[in-house]
Protein backbone atom coordinates (compact mmCIF):
# COMPACT_ATOMS: atom_id res chain seq x y z
CA UNK A 1 0.00 0.00 0.00
CA UNK A 2 3.04 2.56 -0.47
CA UNK A 3 0.95 4.07 -3.42
CA UNK A 4 0.31 8.17 -3.04
CA UNK A 5 -2.84 8.86 -1.24
CA UNK A 6 -5.86 9.69 -3.93
CA UNK A 7 -8.86 11.41 -3.11
CA UNK A 8 -11.60 9.36 -3.96
CA UNK A 9 -14.69 11.01 -5.20
CA UNK A 10 -17.99 9.54 -3.90
CA UNK A 11 -20.80 11.96 -5.51
CA UNK A 12 -20.23 13.97 -8.20
CA UNK A 13 -23.00 16.30 -8.99
CA UNK A 14 -24.02 20.09 -10.32
CA UNK A 15 -26.18 22.13 -8.85
CA UNK A 16 -26.61 24.87 -11.42
CA UNK A 17 -26.55 28.19 -9.47
CA UNK A 18 -26.54 30.76 -12.55
CA UNK A 19 -29.30 30.85 -15.52
CA UNK A 20 -27.04 31.39 -18.02
CA UNK A 21 -24.78 28.79 -17.92
CA UNK A 22 -24.58 26.19 -21.21
CA UNK A 23 -21.32 24.00 -19.92
CA UNK A 24 -19.99 23.00 -16.53
CA UNK A 25 -16.89 21.38 -16.29
CA UNK A 26 -17.28 19.33 -12.73
CA UNK A 27 -14.02 20.49 -10.90
CA UNK A 28 -11.44 18.02 -10.82
CA UNK A 29 -7.38 18.33 -9.54
CA UNK A 30 -4.83 16.20 -10.65
CA UNK A 31 -5.45 14.17 -7.82
CA UNK A 32 -8.94 13.78 -8.34
CA UNK A 33 -9.65 10.33 -9.50
CA UNK A 34 -12.65 8.33 -10.01
CA UNK A 35 -13.37 5.04 -7.92
CA UNK A 36 -15.43 1.74 -8.65
CA UNK A 37 -18.86 2.62 -7.44
CA UNK A 38 -19.04 6.16 -7.45
CA UNK A 39 -22.26 8.18 -7.70
CA UNK A 40 -23.14 10.63 -10.62
CA UNK A 41 -26.25 12.98 -9.57
CA UNK A 42 -27.67 14.48 -12.99
CA UNK A 43 -30.66 17.23 -12.47
CA UNK A 44 -33.93 17.77 -14.60
CA UNK A 45 -33.02 19.44 -18.03
CA UNK A 46 -29.04 18.35 -17.46
CA UNK A 47 -26.91 15.91 -19.56
CA UNK A 48 -23.39 14.63 -18.03
CA UNK A 49 -20.32 13.45 -20.07
CA UNK A 50 -17.51 11.25 -19.58
CA UNK A 51 -14.36 12.26 -21.42
CA UNK A 52 -10.82 10.19 -20.98
CA UNK A 53 -8.52 10.92 -23.05
CA UNK A 54 -9.68 13.53 -25.06
CA UNK A 55 -12.39 11.69 -26.49
CA UNK A 56 -15.87 11.81 -25.21
CA UNK A 57 -16.63 8.39 -23.84
CA UNK A 58 -20.05 7.94 -21.65
CA UNK A 59 -23.75 10.26 -21.69
CA UNK A 60 -25.61 10.02 -18.97
CA UNK A 61 -29.27 11.66 -18.80
CA UNK A 62 -31.22 12.55 -15.78
CA UNK A 63 -31.21 10.41 -12.76
CA UNK A 64 -28.92 8.79 -10.24
CA UNK A 65 -26.01 6.74 -12.05
CA UNK A 66 -23.68 4.45 -10.33
CA UNK A 67 -20.35 4.33 -12.34
CA UNK A 68 -19.55 0.83 -12.73
CA UNK A 69 -18.01 -1.21 -15.51
CA UNK A 70 -21.86 -2.48 -16.58
CA UNK A 71 -22.66 0.91 -17.15
CA UNK A 72 -19.29 2.39 -18.60
CA UNK A 73 -18.63 0.41 -21.16
CA UNK A 74 -16.79 2.98 -23.53
CA UNK A 75 -14.48 3.81 -21.32
CA UNK A 76 -13.84 0.70 -19.47
CA UNK A 77 -12.97 -1.15 -22.84
CA UNK A 78 -10.53 1.87 -23.79
CA UNK A 79 -9.12 1.70 -20.35
CA UNK A 80 -9.33 -2.25 -20.32
CA UNK A 81 -9.80 -2.82 -17.12
CA UNK A 82 -10.59 -6.66 -17.03
CA UNK A 83 -10.39 -7.49 -13.27
CA UNK A 84 -13.45 -5.78 -12.05
CA UNK A 85 -12.69 -2.23 -12.20
CA UNK A 86 -10.87 -2.04 -8.93
CA UNK A 87 -8.23 0.70 -10.04
CA UNK A 88 -9.66 4.18 -9.98
CA UNK A 89 -9.16 5.97 -13.19
CA UNK A 90 -8.58 9.53 -14.42
CA UNK A 91 -12.09 11.48 -16.46
CA UNK A 92 -13.53 14.75 -17.02
CA UNK A 93 -16.99 14.91 -16.19
CA UNK A 94 -18.93 17.82 -18.31
CA UNK A 95 -22.51 18.78 -17.40
CA UNK A 96 -24.86 20.28 -20.30
CA UNK A 97 -27.31 22.53 -19.77
CA UNK A 98 -30.07 21.13 -21.69
CA UNK A 99 -33.10 23.63 -20.56
CA UNK A 100 -34.47 26.67 -22.50
CA UNK A 101 -32.63 29.69 -22.47
CA UNK A 102 -35.60 32.64 -22.94
CA UNK A 103 -35.44 36.25 -23.62
CA UNK A 104 -32.41 36.60 -25.84
CA UNK A 105 -32.25 39.74 -27.57
CA UNK A 106 -31.76 40.47 -31.12
CA UNK A 107 -31.48 43.54 -33.38
CA UNK A 108 -29.92 44.74 -36.57
CA UNK A 109 -26.69 47.39 -36.30
CA UNK A 110 -27.14 49.07 -39.53
CA UNK A 111 -30.60 48.76 -41.69
CA UNK A 112 -31.27 46.92 -44.42
CA UNK A 113 -32.25 47.81 -47.70
CA UNK A 114 -35.22 46.56 -49.78
CA UNK A 115 -36.84 47.58 -52.27
CA UNK A 116 -40.88 48.73 -52.28
CA UNK A 117 -43.74 48.97 -54.30
CA UNK A 118 -44.92 52.19 -53.18
CA UNK A 119 -41.66 53.75 -51.65
CA UNK A 120 -38.53 52.35 -53.75
CA UNK A 121 -35.30 51.27 -52.24
CA UNK A 122 -35.73 51.82 -48.82
CA UNK A 123 -33.45 51.04 -45.74
CA UNK A 124 -35.28 49.45 -42.69
CA UNK A 125 -34.19 47.77 -39.41
CA UNK A 126 -35.23 45.38 -37.01
CA UNK A 127 -34.80 43.79 -33.47
CA UNK A 128 -36.48 41.34 -31.33
CA UNK A 129 -36.18 37.94 -28.98
CA UNK A 130 -35.23 34.65 -29.82
CA UNK A 131 -35.12 31.56 -27.38
CA UNK A 132 -32.74 28.29 -28.04
CA UNK A 133 -31.63 25.06 -26.07
CA UNK A 134 -29.14 22.36 -26.79
CA UNK A 135 -30.48 19.61 -28.21
CA UNK A 136 -27.56 16.99 -28.88
CA UNK A 137 -24.85 17.27 -26.15
CA UNK A 138 -21.83 15.71 -27.69
CA UNK A 139 -22.30 17.64 -31.05
CA UNK A 140 -22.33 21.05 -29.38
CA UNK A 141 -18.98 19.65 -27.38
CA UNK A 142 -16.88 19.09 -30.74
CA UNK A 143 -18.68 21.96 -32.20
CA UNK A 144 -18.88 24.88 -30.15
CA UNK A 145 -17.36 24.38 -26.43
CA UNK A 146 -14.12 22.54 -26.43
CA UNK A 147 -12.17 22.16 -23.43
CA UNK A 148 -13.47 25.42 -21.50
CA UNK A 149 -13.96 25.13 -18.22
CA UNK A 150 -17.24 26.70 -18.22
CA UNK A 151 -19.45 28.13 -20.84
CA UNK A 152 -22.14 30.69 -21.04
CA UNK A 153 -24.79 32.46 -23.14
CA UNK A 154 -22.81 35.67 -23.08
CA UNK A 155 -20.14 33.81 -25.33
CA UNK A 156 -22.56 32.93 -27.48
CA UNK A 157 -24.85 35.85 -27.72
CA UNK A 158 -22.57 38.10 -30.64
CA UNK A 159 -22.80 35.03 -32.87
CA UNK A 160 -26.19 34.04 -32.48
CA UNK A 161 -27.20 37.54 -32.97
CA UNK A 162 -25.16 37.53 -36.35
CA UNK A 163 -27.17 34.29 -37.10
CA UNK A 164 -30.80 35.86 -37.03
CA UNK A 165 -29.69 39.33 -38.41
CA UNK A 166 -28.98 37.33 -41.66
CA UNK A 167 -31.87 35.33 -41.61
CA UNK A 168 -34.13 38.44 -41.22
CA UNK A 169 -32.29 40.34 -44.21
CA UNK A 170 -32.59 37.40 -46.45
CA UNK A 171 -36.24 36.50 -45.71
CA UNK A 172 -37.65 40.21 -45.97
CA UNK A 173 -35.90 40.29 -49.21
CA UNK A 174 -36.98 37.14 -50.24
CA UNK A 175 -41.30 37.63 -49.60
CA UNK A 176 -41.26 41.02 -50.98
CA UNK A 177 -43.91 42.03 -48.51
CA UNK A 178 -44.94 45.80 -48.81
CA UNK A 179 -43.56 48.15 -46.01
CA UNK A 180 -47.10 49.12 -45.22
CA UNK A 181 -48.02 45.42 -44.71
CA UNK A 182 -44.71 44.26 -42.11
CA UNK A 183 -46.83 45.16 -39.24
CA UNK A 184 -49.36 42.75 -39.63
CA UNK A 185 -46.92 39.71 -40.65
CA UNK A 186 -44.40 39.77 -37.80
CA UNK A 187 -46.01 36.07 -36.75
CA UNK A 188 -45.60 35.01 -40.44
CA UNK A 189 -41.97 36.95 -41.38
CA UNK A 190 -40.76 35.27 -37.78
CA UNK A 191 -41.71 31.93 -38.43
CA UNK A 192 -40.07 32.00 -42.23
CA UNK A 193 -36.63 33.09 -40.56
CA UNK A 194 -36.88 30.71 -37.97
CA UNK A 195 -37.18 27.69 -41.00
CA UNK A 196 -34.24 29.37 -42.32
CA UNK A 197 -31.91 29.43 -39.17
CA UNK A 198 -33.10 26.16 -38.03
CA UNK A 199 -30.13 24.36 -40.23
CA UNK A 200 -27.27 26.74 -38.76
CA UNK A 201 -28.45 25.88 -35.39
CA UNK A 202 -28.92 21.86 -35.84
CA UNK A 203 -25.42 21.97 -36.92
CA UNK A 204 -23.90 23.01 -33.61
CA UNK A 205 -26.39 20.16 -32.06
CA UNK A 206 -28.74 23.07 -30.86
CA UNK A 207 -32.19 24.05 -31.62
CA UNK A 208 -33.92 27.18 -32.48
CA UNK A 209 -36.97 26.75 -30.15
CA UNK A 210 -38.60 30.08 -31.17
CA UNK A 211 -37.91 33.58 -32.93
CA UNK A 212 -40.11 37.23 -31.73
CA UNK A 213 -40.01 40.04 -33.82
CA UNK A 214 -40.71 43.01 -31.89
CA UNK A 215 -40.53 45.83 -34.37
CA UNK A 216 -39.65 46.78 -37.50
CA UNK A 217 -38.20 50.61 -37.92
CA UNK A 218 -38.59 52.86 -40.94
CA UNK A 219 -36.67 55.53 -41.88
CA UNK A 220 -37.79 59.39 -40.55
CA UNK A 221 -39.04 60.56 -44.53
CA UNK A 222 -40.84 57.54 -44.86
CA UNK A 223 -42.81 57.51 -41.67
CA UNK A 224 -43.69 60.96 -42.20
CA UNK A 225 -45.17 59.90 -46.64
CA UNK A 226 -47.00 57.41 -44.71
CA UNK A 227 -48.54 60.01 -41.84
CA UNK A 228 -49.29 62.59 -44.49
CA UNK A 229 -50.97 59.39 -46.91
CA UNK A 230 -53.13 59.00 -43.87
CA UNK A 231 -54.28 62.36 -43.43
CA UNK A 232 -55.48 62.21 -47.03
CA UNK A 233 -57.27 59.01 -46.34
CA UNK A 234 -59.01 60.10 -43.27
CA UNK A 235 -60.41 63.46 -46.07
CA UNK A 236 -61.39 60.74 -48.52
CA UNK A 237 -58.53 61.01 -50.82
CA UNK A 238 -59.87 64.45 -51.96
CA UNK A 239 -57.08 66.63 -53.34
CA UNK A 240 -59.36 69.93 -52.26
CA UNK A 241 -59.96 68.84 -49.10
CA UNK A 242 -56.39 68.45 -48.66
CA UNK A 243 -55.28 71.61 -49.87
CA UNK A 244 -57.76 73.29 -47.57
CA UNK A 245 -56.18 71.03 -44.46
CA UNK A 246 -52.67 71.82 -45.33
CA UNK A 247 -53.72 75.73 -45.49
CA UNK A 248 -55.37 74.89 -41.81
CA UNK A 249 -52.44 74.15 -40.47
CA UNK A 250 -49.80 76.54 -42.12
CA UNK A 251 -52.31 78.83 -40.55
CA UNK A 252 -52.21 77.51 -37.56
CA UNK A 253 -48.08 77.03 -37.65
CA UNK A 254 -47.74 80.91 -38.51
CA UNK A 255 -50.44 82.02 -35.98
CA UNK A 256 -48.27 79.49 -33.29
CA UNK A 257 -45.24 81.49 -34.08
CA UNK A 258 -43.45 83.16 -31.46
CA UNK A 259 -40.46 84.92 -33.38
CA UNK A 260 -43.36 87.00 -34.97
CA UNK A 261 -44.14 87.89 -38.66
CA UNK A 262 -47.32 85.80 -37.80
CA UNK A 263 -50.05 87.46 -40.51
CA UNK A 264 -47.18 87.78 -43.31
CA UNK A 265 -45.86 84.28 -43.02
CA UNK A 266 -49.32 83.17 -42.88
CA UNK A 267 -50.31 84.78 -46.30
CA UNK A 268 -46.79 83.76 -47.63
CA UNK A 269 -48.25 80.09 -46.54
CA UNK A 270 -51.46 80.51 -47.48
CA UNK A 271 -50.23 81.37 -50.96
CA UNK A 272 -47.83 78.54 -51.28
CA UNK A 273 -50.51 76.61 -50.42
CA UNK A 274 -52.66 77.35 -52.88
CA UNK A 275 -50.32 76.94 -55.33
CA UNK A 276 -49.24 74.21 -54.96
CA UNK A 277 -52.84 72.75 -54.58
CA UNK A 278 -53.64 74.67 -57.90
CA UNK A 279 -50.27 72.38 -59.26
CA UNK A 280 -50.97 68.85 -58.13
CA UNK A 281 -54.85 69.49 -59.45
CA UNK A 282 -53.60 70.71 -62.80
CA UNK A 283 -50.81 68.09 -62.89
CA UNK A 284 -53.98 65.39 -62.07
CA UNK A 285 -55.73 66.87 -65.08
CA UNK A 286 -53.53 67.26 -68.54
CA UNK A 287 -55.98 66.01 -70.66
CA UNK A 288 -58.78 68.76 -69.13
CA UNK A 289 -56.11 71.35 -69.55
CA UNK A 290 -55.24 71.18 -72.94
CA UNK A 291 -58.60 70.62 -74.60
CA UNK A 292 -59.42 74.26 -72.27
CA UNK A 293 -56.35 75.29 -73.99
CA UNK A 294 -56.92 74.17 -77.21
CA UNK A 295 -60.55 75.58 -77.09
CA UNK A 296 -59.38 78.85 -76.04
CA UNK A 297 -56.57 79.87 -78.36
CA UNK A 298 -59.43 78.88 -81.38
CA UNK A 299 -61.67 81.03 -79.95
CA UNK A 300 -58.84 84.21 -79.60
CA UNK A 301 -57.84 83.58 -83.38
CA UNK A 302 -60.96 82.91 -85.06
CA UNK A 303 -63.08 85.93 -84.59
CA UNK A 304 -61.43 88.54 -86.82
CA UNK A 305 -59.83 88.90 -90.70
CA UNK A 306 -56.25 88.96 -90.49
CA UNK A 307 -56.62 90.76 -93.13
CA UNK A 308 -59.09 93.53 -93.04
CA UNK A 309 -59.50 92.99 -89.09
CA UNK A 310 -63.37 93.04 -89.37
CA UNK A 311 -65.62 90.32 -86.96
CA UNK A 312 -65.87 86.34 -89.39
CA UNK A 313 -68.97 84.78 -89.35
CA UNK A 314 -68.36 81.53 -87.21
CA UNK A 315 -67.49 78.56 -88.88
CA UNK A 316 -66.91 80.67 -92.45
CA UNK A 317 -63.96 79.77 -94.26
CA UNK A 318 -63.56 83.10 -95.98
CA UNK A 319 -63.96 86.71 -94.96
CA UNK A 320 -66.99 88.12 -96.30
CA UNK A 321 -65.75 91.62 -96.52
CA UNK A 322 -62.82 90.91 -98.16
CA UNK A 323 -62.49 87.18 -99.28
CA UNK A 324 -59.00 86.27 -97.57
CA UNK A 325 -59.26 82.69 -96.20
CA UNK A 326 -59.76 82.38 -92.50
CA UNK A 327 -56.60 81.22 -91.18
CA UNK A 328 -57.41 79.68 -87.55
CA UNK A 329 -54.77 77.38 -85.06
CA UNK A 330 -55.08 74.01 -84.79
CA UNK A 331 -54.32 72.35 -81.45
CA UNK A 332 -54.21 68.83 -80.15
CA UNK A 333 -57.35 68.41 -77.83
CA UNK A 334 -54.90 65.51 -75.70
CA UNK A 335 -51.86 67.53 -75.54
CA UNK A 336 -52.71 71.53 -76.67
CA UNK A 337 -49.90 71.33 -79.29
CA UNK A 338 -50.38 73.26 -81.80
CA UNK A 339 -50.32 71.46 -85.52
CA UNK A 340 -50.96 72.16 -88.64
CA UNK A 341 -54.45 72.83 -89.88
CA UNK A 342 -54.95 70.02 -92.61
CA UNK A 343 -52.74 67.14 -90.03
CA UNK A 344 -54.36 64.38 -89.15
CA UNK A 345 -52.70 63.14 -85.85
CA UNK A 346 -50.54 64.95 -83.14
CA UNK A 347 -47.12 65.84 -84.00
CA UNK A 348 -46.43 65.30 -79.98
CA UNK A 349 -48.28 62.61 -78.78
CA UNK A 350 -50.22 61.00 -81.72
CA UNK A 351 -53.67 60.98 -81.16
CA UNK A 352 -55.99 61.23 -84.20
CA UNK A 353 -57.23 64.54 -84.94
Amino acid sequence: MGFIKRQLLKVIEWEDSSTETLVYRYPMSDRDEIMNGCQLIVRPSQVAMLVSSGQICDVYGEGEHKLTTNNMPIITKLASWKYGFDSPFKAEVYYVNTKQFINQKWGTASKVSIRDNDFGIVRVGARGVYSYKIEDAPVFMREIFGTNRNYSTESLREYFKSIVVSGFSDAIGEIKIPILDIPAKYIELSEIIKEKMQGTFTKIGMKLVNLVIENVSLPEEVEKAIDQRSSLGALGGKLNEFTQYQTAQAIRDAANNPNGGGIAEMGVGFGAGMAMGNAMMNAMNPQQNAQQQAVSATADTAGVCLNCKQPLTPGAKFCANCGTPVQTKKFCPNCGTQVDSSAKFCTNCGKAL
